[in-house]
Formats: C-alpha cells, sequence, structure tokens
C-alpha cells in the first residue's frame, strides 16, 4: 500500500509571498504583487511573537488539526487530516521570507508604506530574541526541534534585507545593530552548520545529513556560488540526494521528521539545483533539468508537490503552488539577470 506523505506549504505567509512579489514583478503584474503585499500585511499585523509560517486564504489565524478516522484516504494514505498542526509550530524561516518578499516590492517600485516599515522593524526586533532558537524548520518536521541550518541562513537573510531596505531605500533603523547581528548569524552557520569532514552545510549543527534546502544559500545571497563551501555542497547534494536526475529534499530513512520513511523526489528543490546551475554559468544543465521538471506536468499542465520517478507518477499536494512558484522562478532565471537568483546573489551592502 502506498503511503503519501502529508504537506502543506500552498497557505505560508512567507515562503511563497517572495516568490509572488517576485514573480509578479518580473512577470509584469505590478498590481497584483501590490494586492498581495496588502494581504500579507494584514494576515501578519499584530503582535510579532504571534507571527504564523500560514494563514487560511482570508486572513484565517485558527487551523486547528484534526483526523478524519472514518476515511481512508487516497490509496489508503491515512490518517486524513483536516487543518494543519504546522500553524502552530515555530519556524524562523518565515521571518527572512517576510522580510525578502517586503524588500523585493519595493525594488519592483511598489509604493513606499509606512505600515510595511513599522510590520518589519518590530519582527526584527522580535527575531532578535528568539533567532538562536531550535525550530521546527522548513520542512514542517514533527519529531522535535532542531538548529536547523537553512532556519538560520533564513534568519540572516531577514536582518540583510532590513540592513538592505534602511541602506538602499532611506528607511529609518538600527542598521548597525542590525548589521552586527547578521554578521553574528553569518558565522555560526558557517561553524557550526559546515561539515569539514564531507566539505558540505548540513542539515542541522552538529549533523552529518544533507538537505535540499541548503541549495537556497546563494540563491538567497547568504554565500556567493563561487565559494568552496557552496560548490562542495552541490557536490555533496547532487551525489547524495539527486535520484533519477530529480532532487529529493533530505533522505527519509534517517527518521528526522517523524514520518514513516519514503517519498518521491521534490519539485520545488529540483527546481533549486537548476537556479544553482544558473548561477554557476552551468546553462546546459540547468535548461536540461528545468525541461525535465516540465515533462513531469499533466495534461493541463499542473505539478503536484512530489513525483514518483519509480511509478512515473505525481505524489502528494496537487496541485501545490509551492512546485509551479518554483518553475516559475527558475524560468526567470534562465532567462538572465531578471531572475531573482541574481538579484538576490549580486547585492550587498
Amino acid at each position: 500500500m502506498r503511503r503519501w506523505r502529508r504537506r502543506s506549504h500552498s497557505g505560508t505567509a512567507g515562503r511563497s509571498a517572495s516568490n509572488r512579489a517576485e514573480n509578479g514583478r518580473i512577470s509584469g503584474y505590478v498590481e497584483e504583487a501590490t494586492a498581495w503585499r496588502q494581504w500579507l500585511l494584514r494576515a501578519v499585523a499584530g503582535s510579532p511573537k504571534d507571527l504564523q509560517i500560514m494563514y487560511g486564504v482570508a486572513g484565517e489565524r485558527r487551523l486547528d488539526e484534526y483526523e478524519v478516522g472514518w476515511l481512508p484516504g487516497y490509496e489508503g494514505s491515512g490518517p486524513v487530516r483536516i487543518g494543519n498542526a504546522a500553524a502552530g509550530q515555530l519556524q524562523l524561516d518565515v521571518y527572512g521570507e517576510v522580510l525578502d518578499a517586503l524588500y523585493v516590492a519595493r525594488i519592483a517600485g511598489l509604493p513606499y508604506s509606512k505600515d510595511s516599515w513599522s510590520l518589519e522593524c518590530a519582527l526584527i526586533a522580535h527575531l532578535e530574541t528568539v533567532w538562536e532558537q531550535p525550530d521546527d524548520g522548513i520542512w514542517e518536521v514533527r519529531a522535535g526541534r532542531r538548529q536547523f541550518t537553512h532556519s538560520k541562513v533564513m534568519a540572516w537573510v531577514a536582518f540583510d534585507r532590513a540592513v538592505r531596505s534602511a541602506a538602499e531605500f532611506g528607511l529609518e533603523g538600527p542598521v548597525s545593530h542590525w548589521r552586527e547581528i547578521r554578521q553574528t548569524i553569518h558565522d555560526q552557520v558557517c561553524d557550526q552548520g559546515f561539515d569539514r569532514q564531507q566539505n558540505s552545510f548540513v542539515q542541522s549543527y552538529g549533523a552529518t545529513s544533507l538537505d535540499a534546502s541548503l541549495l537556497l544559500m546563494p540563491i538567497m545571497g547568504f554565500l556567493p556560488s563561487s565559494d568552496d563551501r557552496v560548490q562542495g555542497t552541490l557536490t555533496a547534494i547532487e551525489r547524495g540526494l539527486v535520484r533519477d536526475g530529480l532532487v529529493q529534499r533530505y533522505h527519509t530513512r534517517d527518521g528526522a521528521d517523524g514520518l514513516p520513511a519514503g517519498e518521491g523526489v521534490f519539485v520545488a528543490c529540483t527546481c533549486w539545483l537548476a537556479d544553482n546551475y544558473v548561477l554557476q554559468g552551468r546553462w546546459e544543465e540547468a535548461r536540461s533539468l528545468f525541461e525535465r521538471v516540465l515533462s513531469l506536468r499533466n495534461d493541463i499542465g499542473l505539478l503536484a508537490e512530489e513525483y514518483d520517478p519509480s511509478a512515473k507518477r505525481q505524489l502528494g499536494n496537487f496541485p501545490q503552488a509551492f512546485s509551479h512558484l518554483s518553475v516559475i522562478n527558475t524560468a526567470h532565471n534562465l532567462s538572465g539577470a531578471h531572475g531573482a537568483a541574481y538579484q538576490r546573489s549580486s547585492r550587498s551592502e
């Protein structure tokens, strides 16, 4: 019996936000990007400590999870759950996603919003008090909190975008202080998140396991694609997480997520690998991988979150916004300097 691994990212406040803002701007949908920013500001308004990693489409905060025991689930994939307990998780990466989304909105030329900057300063002030804590990570694991490397990288992104916004757009804030924290996080990640024996960054501090989210390090501008540690990480992921030319998130056999072992390759992660190839000038490999992802679509062009190369079928949540947004990002990156990966990695303050 096939076991389907339940995931839900399409309602995240931040993780889709930066993608949507960037895609809206590059694709010419500035009005839609502005509307999305307004939705985001309304959804996350309030105390920074109450920031959730996902909301309902109308900004609903209460997303209580419960099991529906009388339903077997698709192909016996129970338990069937309504809601999502991850809404109550601590995922530090969301702060970076939100700050990055609003920074991207400024680059896009969206009008100045006092409410936006006030919210960002409040979020940064709160993040300063919690960024060193272990969290549940981008993949919403249910096996206990860890010091996830990607979460720390995205905390760095939050402070970096605050610094950039102040410097590039004349906004007020304790920029010198933000720079100091940004450097502290950067130093910690490079010291504790890097395994010198593997010559690779790892999923969490002190671990040896890989994670495809590490591919976002050069894309988000944490380190340049030319850095030896980035190249070592890319090589390790190519060797350890690529299955039939596509990318797995991590090795589920390690039991890091509290779920049964076994899942397909992840569409978004495969796009991140293509983006890394673009940044390294490996154009043919990037195009080939991108076209491979496109070939996985169904007859009306939609993608799930995962794909099973053995059974040659899509798996998991369908259709998956995270997958489609990643495909659009990669398409823009392949088009040249207008891509998000270029813009994030080329700026420095």
